[in-house]
């Protein structure tokens, strides 16, 4: 028998997807019989209060870690009935949940899974790094991985900050940070080597003269990039200018065409095959990050959240991204406030986390 978990979720946050789900119907069910609710959400953090069986819930190394009354957290699958984070109740895998490790609160929590899963499966599955768990003693990225640039443009992104804490722990030291100024201090605490900020006109060009002489032989000046916005014009067609033959790029799906306003609908793009397809070099690897599928890695599905995670965040390796709390006297009125600060683009180097539940009872 493989476990399953109820959960009464008392905190839960907000993230883009939430904004592209409600305004722009990215995956959302249109056709005739598909009315049924589309419940948003995709973290949750409360308390357990029942533990069942279910032949269809995934493997069982996950099932013995918990117990009613833990308090737990985790990132689930928006749009599910059962699971999805933005309800009172949640029913999921145990392969989905992490125990709230000591020194944390829930607030701080819910901040961190699905940020962090979507950097371990950016970096693993779309750049192809090495992040081996445990990490081994001694531990060096292969190949003199450990050297080359990593590019991370939207660094102060919710993503973005746990990027290079990753690849700080595994020993990425060349991380190139493309931000907001007012972060640059924040980001060379969290790993990153040098930082640019996006605002200026030649950022470009200040990235390139920094990369210069750094290239492996015969290889890109920039091997690795992760576009943590996916915005075509704000991160995509600067970056068309740094890829080169070689590179890998990694971006956050779906890619903003036109970004959601009070009186404008977001137009986003789901296949990266059309986006800017005559601007990148020849040779450049341009990938979809699809976080919804990190579970298609056996091994992450089994130990990511049930023990990667919350070791990570126990040892002090991850720090929490910084919360804005959400007020409302109801649940969809926190709900609500919170898809207007996304739309109005009020976020910056923070998350926005809101209670569920009304009590802790």
């Amino acid at each position: 028998m493989l476990c399953t978990t109820l959960v009464r979720v008392t905190w839960t946050s907000s993230a883009p997807i939430d904004l592209h789900r409600a305004d722009g119907g990215l995956g959302v069910p249109s056709s005739p019989g598909t009315e049924a609710p589309f419940i948003l959400g995709c973290t949750f953090g409360g308390t357990v209060v029942a533990l069942g069986s279910d032949r269809l819930s995934g493997s069982d190394s996950a099932s013995s870690h918990l117990r009613v009354g833990d308090e737990v957290f985790g990132f689930v699958q928006d749009g599910d009935a059962r699971q999805a984070g933005f309800q009172e109740y949640v029913t999921v895998p145990a392969w989905r949940v992490s125990k709230l490790p000591a020194g944390w609160g829930m607030r701080e929590a819910v901040t961190v899974p699905c940020n962090l899963v979507t950097a371990f499966h950016t970096l693993t599955a779309d750049l192809g790094l090495a992040l081996p768990w445990p990490r081994p003693e001694g531990w060096a990225p292969p190949d003199g991985a450990g050297d080359k640039v990593v590019l991370v443009w939207g660094a102060a992104s919710g993503v973005g900050m746990y990027v290079l804490q990753v690849l700080r722990y595994w020993g990425y030291g060349n991380v190139v940070a493309v931000a907001s100024a007012k972060h640059h201090d924040m980001l060379k605490g969290l790993g990153a080597r040098v930082c640019f900020d996006y605002r200026r006109e030649g950022v470009v060009e200040e990235v390139l003269a920094y990369v210069e002489g750094v290239e492996g032989a015969g290889g890109p000046r920039v091997p690795f990039i992760v576009d943590c916005i996916g915005s075509v014009e704000g991160t995509l067609r600067p970056l068309t200018k740094i890829a080169e033959a070689g590179s890998k790029v990694a971006v956050m799906m779906p890619v903003i065409r036109i970004h959601a306003g009070k009186d404008q609908a977001s137009e986003l793009e789901s296949d990266i095959s059309k986006v800017l397809p005559e601007d990148w070099k020849k040779g450049v690897e341009v990938k979809a990050t699809r976080t919804f599928f990190y579970m298609k890695n056996e091994f992450f599905k089994n130990h990511l959240q049930p023990e990667i995670v919350p070791a990570l965040m126990e040892q002090g390796v991850i720090q929490p991204n910084k919360q804005r709390v959400v007020e409302g006297k109801t649940m969809l009125e926190r709900a609500q406030t919170a898809l207007d600060l996304l739309r109005d683009q009020a976020v910056s180097g923070e998350k926005l986390v809101w209670r569920v539940a009304e009590d802790d009872a």
